[in-house]
């Protein structure tokens, strides 16, 4: 998709999208653009509705966005007439700017538009392209003003999630380490970081035992990603973040092996996918920021050589850990990523993602990730930045209380502490252990916000969650 500015749609024919805000059910004032007239008795504005109107070859989309919208609101009007009305979009497209529109809401409205053209159907034979892929598609934006930086970072927003989308929604048999490994280094030639895989001898000779221990197990040899992006232009204050994705890209819980829920576990790389969507993103954007991106692949399966209950096994930081549960995994996995981050690369502010816990999604549901921090500074911008995106998170407790629920008799620390209360709070009490006591590190539990249904598909598929979310957040420091 490539934009273009017009002032006016005069001798334009094609598709014409007109957003309008929410006059009242009984308005005796008609809308009207171009002459063409729309009753409030078929269309008044509301939200989450439209109209359609044809005229002089022309096809007038009018689009209610109600009496306000926001950001996430904006973006999921937009991707649902792209992908409901593909069938009847023209290859000339025009998009009118309202008057009161901020270049955040044209970003919005764009991502949408792009994001509206994801095709779950990724084995079908009978599929078809949508219009704004052609290659010379071009989506003309009627306004006085220029919107194209908006519009063009919208476009980048959007590349990034659909990329995501895919990472998460193709199937296991496909998205293995190798396959994410491959991504990394594809992605990184192409927009401009670095990347490093450690592969499993590698792994094993740097000492990352408890990721290998999760990977064993697996015919897919385990992958430890590691990214860096560096601005074109350095200088002497530029901030340092680091990020690290847990990349479990099957879980069938080992051998403490999974009674329910095994067939949505090709999503548990999804904390990867958002930080690699979020490197390709960042790079594409040329954020004036240094990012170290850690992301630690493995497949989790059942068979002779995978690690066992009440095994102790040894982290890359040197500490023991007792298994408790196999299907503990994921925090092991990124309890490596974090230290091999922190001792390597000494990142000012560490953030990590997961589709870590169950727990998280008892508690939130799908309306928004847990977000654990001891330093208020990063909660902050986290939250105001998942806010004003639709990314939404909220704080839960590190208190020194649940510090017991990792403590072992046998080792230095325990994967899980065997109870059905508390899990997303012991599993980041965990990871805090492989901190190093980090004064600015945040960790993302994203179980419940990352793989759901919803009206784009008839099954769970990704979201595309924090990708988003990780760059504006960098963006904003």
């Amino acid at each position: 998709m490539k934009t273009n500015t017009v002032i006016s749609v005069d001798n334009f024919s094609g598709t014409i999208l007109i957003p309008v805000f929410e006059t009242y059910e009984k308005s005796i004032v008609p809308i009207i653009y171009n002459e063409v007239e729309v009753t409030s008795k078929v269309f008044f504005g509301k939200k989450d509705t439209h109209y359609l109107a044809e005229k002089n070859n022309n096809t007038y989309v009018f689009i209610g966005l109600g009496k306000t919208i926001d950001y996430k609101e904006l973006k999921t009007i937009f991707r649902r007439i792209s992908s409901n009305q593909k069938d009847g979009f023209s290859s000339n497209v025009a998009l009118i700017i309202p008057q009161q529109f901020d270049d955040n809401q044209v970003e919005s409205m764009i991502s949408g538009l792009l994001l509206g053209t994801y095709d779950l159907g990724h084995f079908k034979s009978d599929k078809t392209l949508h219009p704004f892929l052609n290659p010379d598609f071009t989506l003309n934006l009627v306004s006085e003003k220029d919107y194209l930086a908006a519009a063009n970072k919208g476009i980048k927003i959007a590349r990034a999630q659909l990329a995501t989308y895919h990472l998460v929604d193709l199937p296991p048999n496909t998205v293995n380490p190798k396959y994410l490994a491959t991504w990394a280094k594809d992605t990184g030639e192409k927009y401009g970081f670095e990347v490093e895989v450690l592969g499993y001898e590698a792994s094993k000779i740097v000492g990352l035992g408890a990721f290998l221990a999760v990977g064993k197990g697996s015919e897919n040899e385990p992958q430890f990603i590691i990214m860096n992006y560096t601005p074109k232009e350095e200088v002497d204050s530029m901030k340092h973040v680091g990020l690290v994705g847990k990349g479990i890209t099957f879980d069938t819980g080992g051998i403490n092996i999974k009674i329910s829920g095994m067939l949505h576990m090709k999503c548990d790389m999804a904390g990867a996918g958002a930080v690699l969507g979020a490197m390709q993103l960042i790079a594409d954007l040329q954020l004036p920021v240094k990012v170290t991106a850690i992301v630690p692949c493995a497949e989790n399966s059942v068979d002779a050589k995978s690690f066992l209950p009440s095994e102790v096994i040894h982290s890359y930081s040197g500490h023991s850990i007792e298994i408790i549960d196999t299907d503990a995994e994921g925090r092991l996995v990124l309890a490596d990523g974090l230290s091999y981050l922190i001792k390597n690369f000494k990142p000012e502010y560490i953030v990590d993602i997961a589709t870590l816990t169950g727990s998280s999604i008892s508690t939130f549901g799908s309306e928004c990730g847990a977000l654990f921090t001891n330093n208020e500074e990063i909660a902050k911008k986290l939250q105001e930045t998942g806010d004003a995106i639709g990314e939404r998170l909220w704080p839960l407790p590190l208190w020194e209380a649940y510090k017991q629920d990792i403590e072992s008799d046998i080792a230095d620390v325990k994967n899980f502490n065997g109870k059905t209360v508390a899990g997303a709070i012991s599993a980041a009490k965990f990871l805090e252990f492989f901190t190093q006591k980090h004064t600015a590190w945040a960790h993302l539990d994203v179980a419940g916000v990352t793989f759901n249904e919803d009206e784009f598909a008839k099954s769970n598929h990704a979201t595309g969650y924090g990708v988003h979310l990780l760059t504006k957040f960098i963006e904003n420091l």
